[in-house]
């Protein structure tokens, strides 16, 4: 074991965090490691599909020296001057999606994810790669003539960072399903800290482990509680509460849909898949986000401390507060008691060295883009909840860069599972906006219009997506924070 780590300073939380890890990982070295569940990322895989012909693209695959991490560049010869970026451009180098923009004339670069990102995560390395990428596509290539940034889930999140603060670099960004790390790990805590104080207050919602067994063990312990709750009206009604105040999604989770999405005025149905959504989203192997983001931070980050319960109530989806209502008189208990309650449970405070750390620029998003910037994000991802995104569009507003943003939503479960169509739908109205300075029609007709141009055989299913009366969860670090203070 390396001394020096040990040695590091950290607060009390933090030291408990890396240790679990240390002892997790001492206990499943010799073992094989689970994989976490799919979370339907299709493009991170190989798709079977008619290679192209290697005559027909120049590529380069090798290590950037500063961090070992991969990465790969394909120029087809008879490139258009677009390079399109994107994080997990070497795994999915042969996926329709990338091969279909070869063939017509695309260049693409990227990265691998690096080893051990679990537990040292950092968007702001994961930046200074994809730099590192562009800065060896330009020695070798000369510079594209429009460079756009395209990423999901963690690619999606250094995509709006890119947008902010390096304009310099990149021409456009498309983010697809990205989280803003300090916002998703507390509009995680929202709902499991309304499930803990009405329904499980011994079972733990901070300081997970990452790995099976410990994490099994209380993955187990809340499915458990949460199918005795769904048995009784009042335990259906504190379900609907909780899914309500975290603003996460009644029809999300990962791998493939096992349900139609409910029809939300039926308030019966929309509880029923708010339960099974939740049930894959409680603490797991699978949903280990919030934890990587507290070991990497070195302390914990989720806080809730000042949070008044009632408002977030209060912000949440209409049809989603209607549905709690109708519960709550049918199960006959009080829900203004239950919002007392909640708000009188013990609260959570952030460690400042996560706060310091998370600060940084490239770690997180204060709605400043600076280059045109497309936000993609589908309906179901129980992962980086739909609400987060519109929380950065309402800061953008606010902040006057509304000109360079746009977003579009897409009626489909799981996490960044868009379809080929959907997905050139994005890039063509992105080129749309580099090449006459203002934005397409971005609405959800124009965008299935022009999905279904570019590709007819492929799904298209954007749509108009409920706004919640306010995001909850936008963090701007002040100062104090930034210091560390």
């Amino acid at each position: 074991m390396n001394k020096k780590l040990l040695s590091i300073t950290i607060p009390n939380r933090g030291i408990l965090l890396l240790l679990i890890y240390i002892i997790t990982y001492s206990n499943i070295s010799a073992q094989k490691k689970e994989e976490s569940p799919n979370w339907h990322i299709p493009d991170l895989s190989e798709t079977e599909t008619n290679l192209i012909s290697k005559d027909t693209y120049v590529e380069i695959e090798d290590v950037i020296p500063i961090r070992n991490t991969k990465y790969k560049i394909r120029v087809p010869k008879n490139w258009n001057g677009t390079l399109i970026s994107d994080l997990d451009y070497y795994d999915a180098a042969n996926s329709k999606k990338y091969l279909y923009l070869l063939e017509k004339g695309y260049a693409m670069s990227g990265t691998k994810r690096r080893p051990g990102r679990l537990s040292n995560y950092d968007p702001a390395h994961e930046i200074h790669d994809i730099i590192s990428v562009l800065d060896i596509f330009e020695a070798t290539f000369g510079k594209p003539g429009r460079t756009i940034q395209y990423g999901c889930s963690g690619g999606g999140t250094i995509t709006l960072a890119i947008a902010e603060i390096h304009p310099d670099r990149f021409d456009g960004g498309i983010a697809g399903c990205g989280a803003t790390s300090p916002w998703m790990a507390n509009t995680h805590l929202d709902g499991l800290f309304v499930l803990k104080a009405l329904i499980a207050p011994e079972l733990p919602i901070i300081d997970l482990p990452l790995y099976n067994p410990e994490i099994g063990e209380v993955e187990k312990k809340w499915k458990e509680a949460i199918s005795e709750a769904q048995k009784t009206p009042e335990g259906r009604a504190r379900i609907a509460l909780a899914i309500t105040i975290g603003q996460w999604p009644a029809w999300g989770g990962p791998g493939e849909a096992p349900h139609d999405a409910p029809n939300e005025d039926d308030y019966l149905a929309l509880q029923e898949s708010m339960f099974n959504s939740l049930f894959m989203l409680l603490p797991s192997q699978g949903t280990f986000g919030t934890t990587m983001l507290e070991l990497s931070g070195g302390g914990q980050l989720k806080s809730n401390d000042g949070i008044d319960y009632k408002e977030l109530y209060n912000n949440g989806y209409e049809k989603y507060k209607s549905a709690v209502n109708k519960l709550y008189k049918e199960a006959g208990i009080n829900l203004k008691d239950d919002l007392k309650k909640v708000n009188a449970f013990p609260r959570i405070e952030a460690d400042a060295v996560a706060k310091k750390y998370w600060s940084a620029p490239g770690r997180t998003h204060i709605g400043e883009p600076k280059i045109p910037l497309l936000r993609i994000h589908t309906k179901g991802d129980g992962l980086v909840y739909p609400s987060m995104a519109q929380g950065y569009e309402d800061l953008v507003k606010a902040n006057g860069y509304h000109d360079f943003y746009r977003s579009a939503f897409v009626e489909r479960w799981g996490h960044c599972s868009f379809s080929l169509s959907e997905f050139l739908a994005a890039l063509e109205t992105m080129e749309q906006r580099l090449d006459k300075g203002e934005w397409p029609d971005t609405s959800s007709k124009s965008m299935n219009e022009r999905a279904n141009k570019l590709l007819s055989n492929s799904e298209s299913k954007f749509f108009e997506m409920e706004r919640v009366e306010k995001y909850n969860r936008v963090w701007i670090p002040t100062k104090k924070e930034y210091l560390g203070e």
